[in-house]
């Protein structure tokens, strides 16, 4: 099975910083097929035979024993990821990739946690994803800041839609 891996909080600054070329082996060295990366901040496409909790665990255990980071993980295997794109809720309103998010949460959201969109901005939720579209950029609004701060699952990461439709074409090499 094909995943996609996603690291919170890698390379966004001076800390929890490694090395994608150095990640790809140290993934492979731990029994993880296919390894490939997209940029610097933490987005792994792989193959494993495991369930996505197993993947999960492993690449914690070689982040943690390779590089010393303890960074929180989110795994969607090819399936999910692929229903994420082909599901994507903001499709007619949003025009511009990079200000299409998508946040990824480790279990589903708590619905009472969601801050309300205050247009132009808009959030749709999905059981394990949210769909945030911020057509002034993800730092100059209120919605993206507001999840960062109070998240709606015990973790949480957020890609744009660029990234996202790139990791889906990533599983199709």
């Amino acid at each position: 099975m094909r995943y996609v891996v996603l690291l919170r909080g890698v390379n966004a600054g001076p800390r929890n910083r490694v090395k994608m070329d150095e990640l790809r082996p140290a993934l492979e060295q731990a029994g993880f097929d296919d390894v490939a990366t997209l940029v610097q901040s933490g987005n792994v496409v792989l193959r494993h035979a495991g369930t996505p909790d197993d993947v999960e665990a492993g690449v914690r255990k070689v982040l943690m024993s390779r590089f010393e980071l303890a960074v929180d993980v989110v795994v969607r295997d090819e399936d999910a990821l692929r229903a994420i794109v082909a599901d994507n809720p903001l499709r007619d309103i949003a025009d511009d990739g990079r200000r299409l998010f998508v946040i990824f949460c480790s279990e589903p959201h708590d619905a009472e946690r969601l801050p309300i969109a205050v247009p132009p901005e808009v959030l749709v939720a999905r059981p394990m994803e949210l769909h945030a579209w911020c057509p002034n950029g993800a730092s100059e609004g209120r919605l993206m800041p507001t999840l960062g701060r109070r998240p709606p699952a015990p973790i949480t990461t957020f890609r744009n839609w660029n990234t996202v439709t790139t990791l889906a074409q990533m599983l199709d090499v």
